[in-house]
């Protein structure tokens, strides 16, 4: 009973001074919402990287000559051939697919329209190892393969760009000096981890390409898809042994190739972002700190002018725990609307803000309440002092106070 009137008591005080509760809380409100926004939206970012990341395709390894990953990283390491490729399916265990592929940009053409894109040379592998499924039409097939014949299957950009609504499923396009016949049209992916469009992608037989575009039987790449269950550091180890061996390396060589998994680009990514956002989120933690001091002048302010009514309290019987608690209920009170105030901003800031980045909304009830817990926890640890100062007032001197 005694803990109610204490409340009510507080929230009449506080009311008292509406403008000025408002301005002592807002320190709070931009705290909490601050820190919530922050690592709501870095768990947002972790997972759109997770994600962009699987759609490159599940258990992948990527194979390409040089020690770093990117374009122009090979540093003068001689490229692959396709029968790298070959060998790598024949001698290596636990894989469900290799793909090795060879890229190139180029302009395509329909009729009146123009689009440069990425041309993908590989094989039918290259789709299983990447992920893709068909919206439309088939893959080429073993045969076509072999031949090198102009066909291909277009990225869901490419298709929006030159084909617009209708199917382009047996029609053709200009590549350069030759046409192609368009047999399929991938799903849509969206962007990759490193914001490129998946989808700005034509992808034909290996041949193909290396006759046609490159006029060379260089592969830039190879794609490695293992087994679900599979051991990639086994895999990874046979994987060496066998292009150095092909590569002809001697023991006191370095490789000139590099291997990575996709799931540590994911890791590595992934910890970045985190770290980025605990850092973010440790700056607006600031503003709570300046919020707490905030509440401690208010209050020590408030003791000053409420002198002469703490006399008369304590004069007529009310003992100093009392008083103590009335200050620090005040205190939380303001510190804890506070923190619901800037709960309320931040699921605001957080679902806006998202839309607006492409990100997924990941509310976590663990930071939110951990946020409003420590916006309480700041009520009570900067409240404590003029809380005490008002229960250890001497009746006398107080009730003497003008």
């Amino acid at each position: 009973m005694m803990g109610w009137t204490t409340l009510l008591l507080a929230l009449r005080e506080i009311r008292r001074n509406l403008m000025r509760s408002f301005l002592t809380v807002l320190g709070i409100v931009i705290g909490v919402a601050a820190v919530v926004t922050m690592v709501t939206l870095g768990n947002g970012a972790t997972q759109s990287v997770s994600d962009q990341i699987s759609s490159l395709g599940s258990n992948l390894l990527m194979l390409r000559p040089g020690q770093r990953m990117g374009p122009g990283s090979s540093s003068g390491a001689p490229n692959f051939k396709a029968e790298d490729a070959e060998a790598i399916k024949t001698q290596v265990g636990s894989l469900k697919a290799v793909a090795p592929t060879v890229s190139r940009t180029s302009v395509v053409v329909v009729g009146t329209k123009n689009w440069a894109t990425s041309i993908t040379g590989s094989n039918s592998d290259y789709f299983t190892s990447g992920n893709w499924t068909l919206e439309d039409g088939r893959y080429f097939s073993a045969t076509e393969e072999r031949a090198g014949k102009a066909v291909c299957v277009i990225g869901a950009t490419v298709r929006k760009e030159l084909f617009e609504a209708h199917s382009p499923v047996g029609d053709t396009m200009r590549i350069k000096q030759f046409s192609c016949e368009v047999i399929g049209v991938l799903a849509a992916k969206g962007q990759s981890a490193m914001g490129r469009d998946q989808d700005d992608t034509v992808v034909m037989p290996l041949r193909t390409v290396q006759r046609r575009l490159t006029g060379k039987q260089d592969v830039n790449t190879i794609l490695i898809s293992m087994q679900d269950g599979a051991s990639t550091e086994q895999v990874t180890n046979q994987l060496t042994v066998l292009m150095r061996e092909r590569r002809k390396l001697s023991d006191n060589e370095d490789d000139d190739f590099s291997i990575r998994d996709t799931k540590e680009i994911a890791q590595t990514l992934s910890g970045a972002i985190g770290t980025m956002t605990a850092l973010l989120g440790a700056v607006a933690a600031v503003s709570l700190l300046v919020g707490g001091i905030g509440i401690m002048n208010i209050m020590l302010v408030s003791v000053t002018e409420r002198t002469r009514e703490i006399g008369i309290r304590l004069a007529i019987g009310a003992l100093e725990k009392e008083v103590l608690m009335q200050f620090l209920t005040e205190a939380v009170v303001l510190s804890a609307f506070g923190g619901l105030v800037g709960l309320l901003l931040a699921a605001i800031a957080c679902y806006g803000l998202a839309s607006v980045l492409s990100l997924p909304f990941l509310f976590s009830p663990s930071i939110n309440l951990l946020a409003f817990g420590f916006s309480a926890a700041i009520g009570v640890i900067f409240g404590y002092v003029p809380a005490r100062r008002a229960a250890q007032l001497d009746p006398i001197e107080a009730l003497r106070h003008e």
